[in-house]
Order: structure tokens, then C-alpha cells, then sequence
């Protein structure tokens, strides 16, 4: 089966905002049975639908929002919890998109050769061929695409594979080839976006590949991330965040939460001038926890966090 590298290029273009129809909040809730007040609650809640605002606040939604909005009703009528609905739909994205024009089977099997190109680059500690792979892969998926779907899921089959002969070999090569290629992205961006936003990582809690990756996914054109490096003490984040006087504190963790973590947090939340969320997998397993705190939760799905980053900031997503 071929490589599809150029599916990038004939992917259908979204219509712009003023080629789309657009709804009122009452017509959507007649077209999909959903109330206003569970639909305002998806948004500033959980950050699930993001419809257009009118000069005088009025939200407009679109045939995208309300076949979002049905999707929604798909995941919970299947007992799915609401909070966890984001990472789903955030995971469905680009397959739905590519939907259209090639079979979801076809997808997955496209994935699927991306990663053995890149074992075998690995395997053979060829930096040339991987750099290679690496930029054709690029070239035709979108950033979470990129990571989540392709060359995370290697990463963490290599590091499973340490206890083998030559396995760690194989997994610090990879690790520190797409640490740099990573830090190479951030440090592009960092002279040209406002660095509004601070993040650490929780000691322990993930690795540096993981905390560079979200930080990726949480930068924008409008919003750049300084990365903390790994081993900054909890205890000391409010002094670091006083000096360098950020919109927000971003905490990263992909451990199960312990116990105490919600109360550690609000504790650092009432010591901080900015405000404080979680992401990772710790924010999905965390949320019913530190619900009616001052504390947002990001999710660990690149658009999840990022869309929700920048509602959080700009105050239109609930705690």
C-alpha cells in the first residue's frame, strides 16, 4: 500500500465563517433537543463547543457546532461522561476529516507505515533517513496528528522495549532526536509570541519529550509557552511565577493523581497572582476533583488543550 504524502494537499479547505450559516442558540437547541443552559454548560464548562460571538455577546453556532453538538449526544447516550468527551472528539478530528476522501481503515494503515519508517530508522541509528521521515510526515499531517498519532505511540513502544538488548540504545535516540526537533519549534517561536504562559511539569510525573510536546501544542500566534525545566520544585513555583509575572501556570502530569493533589493545588492557587490549570493525563483523571475550584483543567489532547488554554484566558470557560 502506498504512502499517502500528499494527503495534505487534497483535503477539502474548511468554508470561512462567512460562507457558513449560522444559528441562534434557540434554533440550535430546537435542531438538536439540547437546552440553552446544557449548551452554554458545554462551553463554559468543558470547553466541548466554541460558537461565534456577535459585537453585542450573542453566540451563532454553525453546521460544524451542531453536528459537534450531536456528536456530543452520540458519546453520552453510550454512557460516556461528559468530561471525558473532549478527548474523543479531539481524537476523531482528523480522521473524520480525511473521512471524505479516504477510507478510516486506510488511515490507520497510513499511520501505521509512517511508524515502521521510523522504527527502521531508528533500528539502523540512521539520523539522515529519520530527519527524512520525520519531515515528510510533517508535510502531510497537522501537529497533534504528527505526535499523538504517529511518533508518540513509536516513542513509547521503544521505551517499553528497554529491558531488551540495544532497546535503550534505540529509545534514547529517538527520545533525544525529537526532544531537539521539538525544543528547535519553541525556540523559533519564542522571539516572535508574547511568552504569556509558564509551564512545569510535576516531579516525577512525565518525561521532558512530553512536557516539550505540550508546551507545543499550547502555543499560538497569540500565546507562547516558557518551558520550566524538569526538577523545578513544587514549593518554589510561586517564586519563580512572581519574577516572571505570567498569565497563567500550567502544572503537567500524566500520573494517576495521589490524594493530596487537589488540596496541593489550591493551595498553590491562593498563592499565585495568575491563574492555575492542569494538563495531562492527570487534568482527564483529576477533573471531578478539583470541580468548583479555581482550577482548569487542559486535558491531554493537543486541540483539547489548546482550544481550552485560550478559553480559560480569556475567561469564557468555567473551572
Amino acid at each position: 500500500m502506498p504512502v499517502l504524502t500528499d494527503v495534505a494537499s487534497v483535503v477539502p479547505q474548511a468554508a470561512s465563517p462567512e460562507q457558513d450559516q449560522l444559528f441562534p442558540i434557540r434554533e440550535v437547541a430546537r435542531l438538536t433537543g439540547v437546552n440553552p443552559v446544557t449548551l452554554r454548560a458545554w462551553e463554559r464548562r468543558y470547553g466541548l463547543i466554541v460558537p461565534t460571538r456577535t459585537e453585542s455577546g450573542h453566540r451563532l453556532y454553525s453546521m460544524t457546532d451542531i453536528e459537534r453538538v450531536r456528536s456530543i449526544l452520540g458519546w453520552i447516550h453510550r454512557g460516556v461522561a461528559v468530561s471525558k468527551i473532549g478527548k474523543l472528539l479531539a481524537r476523531a478530528a482528523p480522521l473524520q476529516t480525511l473521512s471524505h476522501i479516504i477510507p478510516y481503515d486506510l488511515v490507520l494503515a497510513d499511520y501505521a507505515q509512517w511508524q515502521q519508517q521510523v522504527r527502521v530508522a531508528v533500528s539502523a541509528f540512521d539520523e539522515v533517513q529519520l530527519e527524512q521521515v520525520y519531515g515528510q510526515i510533517f508535510s502531510s499531517y497537522s501537529l497533534p496528528v504528527v505526535f499523538q498519532e504517529i511518533l508518540v505511540p513509536v516513542w513509547r513502544q521503544f521505551l517499553q522495549r528497554q529491558d531488551q538488548f540495544g532497546g535503550t540504545s534505540e529509545w534514547i535516540f529517538l527520545d533525544g532526536f525529537l526532544r531537539s526537533r521539538v525544543l528547535q519549534r519553541l525556540l523559533l517561536m519564542r522571539d516572535t509570541r508574547p511568552r504569556r504562559v509558564v509551564i512545569s511539569a510535576l516531579v516525577g510525573h512525565c518525561r521532558e519529550l512530553e512536557l516539550l510536546i505540550a508546551a507545543l501544542f499550547m502555543s499560538s500566534p497569540q500565546m507562547g509557552v516558557r518551558v520550566l525545566p524538569i526538577g523545578q520544585p513544587f514549593d518554589e513555583l510561586t517564586l519563580v511565577c512572581e519574577r516572571i509575572k505570567p498569565q497563567a501556570l500550567v502544572l503537567f502530569s500524566n500520573h494517576v493523581p495521589a490524594a493530596e493533589l487537589p488540596r496541593r493545588l489550591n493551595r498553590l492557587a491562593m498563592s499565585l497572582n495568575c491563574q492555575l490549570l492542569l494538563a495531562g493525563d492527570a487534568a482527564d483523571l483529576a477533573q471531578e476533583s478539583l470541580a468548583g475550584s479555581s482550577i482548569g483543567c487542559l486535558g491531554n489532547e493537543g486541540d483539547v488543550m489548546s482550544q481550552r488554554l485560550k478559553q480559560f484566558l480569556a475567561g469564557s470557560l468555567d473551572t
